[in-house]
């Protein structure tokens, strides 16, 4: 599963949630955590944001 991570509308990097997790020298779960909906309620839309990537099928 690859994640793309941004702040703001600022691409920072495209990778797997470990990938991105030693980019940002944090926890894998960490990266997790700014997918989810909790994290975007206590943030600004200039906050770290982690999108799951959809594979396309063909």
């Amino acid at each position: 599963m690859e994640y793309a991570l941004y702040r703001g509308d600022d691409l920072l990097k495209i990778g797997t949630a470990d990938e991105l997790a030693e980019f940002k020298q944090v926890k894998r779960k960490t990266i997790l955590f700014y997918a989810t909906p909790s994290y975007r309620k206590r943030t600004s839309d200039k906050s770290l944001r982690t999108i799951r990537l959809e594979e396309e099928e063909e």
